[in-house]
């Protein structure tokens, strides 16, 4: 069975047990675990409801595993289970529910069938008409009819003993009861049997905590691959909100080249000159470097966030740089040697510089402490943002300016 529980948490000075979110969740699930076989997992409505409408399940990850024999699939996605529940971070590992439903099994003795002249037909009749009934009639009400359905009452149908005694007349007008033709029991079976793309398959499911997605999928791809020996015909696919991650990546890895061209051909037109944009866009390596130690010191991961915050990054960074290579070349137009332009520029543009990167960060840091729902988002982007700037702004006022002279030898200023 798989259900779900909303619920209201109390302010955070109210809280007794923990400290943090994930703290209190982590006492939860102690509480929770003296239940055996009971699985938890933790999340947000609007992000369960779409990791459930994108990716099939409510966890952050999904292993699929795809294969025809129903028993090696159970059996195939405990190890799995075992394995990825081993990996740093695992937490709330579960297979998807194959078995425990209890299923009455009528196996039909074909010889003794025969021997008093019957059909199995006949008999499939009988227990079709017991268990889920048969129309013997209408009932008219005005314009409405009604069909008159019999069938044995629900305590007898579940009763091995009443399906036994279902009476078979025969064509010589024997009167045999089932259990002396048909042996009938009570079995385990399956209570679902997932299908994807034409193939049988069962989830395995996690959450991931404590460490990024990418890192914690390619340590338990690879624990897999090396203890895990799936069969012939068997393969395993990995989705959830991994899946989505990659194909956002996949997209973003092609975006950021895109935005870097389209910012040096810009630069290009804007200042007539392919090694003064060139030197703008030195802004970035280092704006680069500085989401990078963001990222680390805070202890957040590279994730899609993140990645949408390096593109801002990229925009505020070469602004400042366009800044002062403008006023440089401005003051160079007007008469004074490039010795005297460089000093005077950096100097004169040391606060509109200074401004613009105190102004964005300040805007930022309600996001880099943020605790509410959407804050997952809305960290990373601001740490990397923020992080960037700090390491950008010293470019574009001490190694800018000294790169300057290099790159603009022998070109007027435009």
């Amino acid at each position: 069975e798989k259900t779900g529980f909303l619920g209201v948490l109390k302010p955070k000075s109210e809280w007794t047990t923990a400290k943090t979110k994930d703290e209190l969740f982590e006492r939860m699930r102690e509480a929770l675990s003296v239940f055996p076989g009971l699985v938890v997992g933790f999340s947000q409505p609007i992000q369960c409801r779409i990791d459930e409408l994108v990716a099939g399940t409510r966890s952050q990850l999904a292993i699929r595993l795809y294969g025809d024999d129903l028993g090696l699939l159970t059996q195939k996605a405990g190890e799995i289970a075992a394995v990825l529940g081993a990996v740093k971070g695992a937490q709330d590992v579960a297979v998807e529910r194959q078995g425990g439903q209890s299923y009455v099994q009528v196996e039909i003795n074909r010889g003794l069938v025969s021997r008093y002249g019957l059909n199995v037909s006949d008999i499939n009749e009988v227990i079709e008409t017991a268990l889920g009934g048969k129309s013997a009639g209408l009932v008219y009400e005005g314009d409405k009819a009604f069909d008159i359905t019999i069938r044995l009452p629900e305590t007898e149908r579940n009763s091995l003993k009443a399906l036994g005694g279902l009476v078979i007349l025969s064509p010589s007008g024997a009167r045999l009861p089932l259990s002396a033709l048909a042996d009938i029991k009570r079995v385990e079976g399956p209570v679902q049997i997932g299908r994807e793309s034409g193939r049988r398959r069962i989830l395995v499911e996690a959450n991931v905590g404590g460490r990024d997605m990418g890192g914690f999928v390619a340590e338990a791809q690879k624990k897999i691959k090396e203890r895990v020996a799936l069969p012939e015909g068997f393969y395993l696919t990995w989705g959830g909100q991994f899946e989505n991650q990659q194909r956002a990546m996949k997209k973003l890895s092609l975006i950021v080249p895109v935005v870097i061209l389209m910012i040096f051909l810009l630069l290009s037109i804007t200042f007539n000159s392919l090694r003064q944009a060139l030197l703008v866009l030195l802004n970035l390596p280092l704006a680069l470097v500085g989401g990078i130690l963001g990222l680390y010191i805070s202890g957040q991961y590279l994730s899609v966030p993140a990645a949408v915050g390096f593109i801002a990054l990229f925009g505020v960074a070469v602004l400042n740089g366009v800044v002062l290579v403008t006023y440089i070349n401005q003051l160079r137009q007007s008469g004074h040697r490039m010795n005297e332009a460089i000093p005077l520029g950096c100097e004169r543009r040391l606060r509109p510089v200074l401004m613009t990167a105190v102004i964005t960060i300040a805007s930022l840091v309600p996001m880099l402490f943020a605790s509410g729902p959407g804050s997952e988002v809305q960290r990373p982007l601001a740490v990397v943002v923020i992080g960037g700037l700090l390491t950008s702004t010293v470019l574009t006022l001490l190694v800018l300016p000294a790169l300057y002279a290099y790159f603009s030898k022998g070109e007027k200023a435009a």
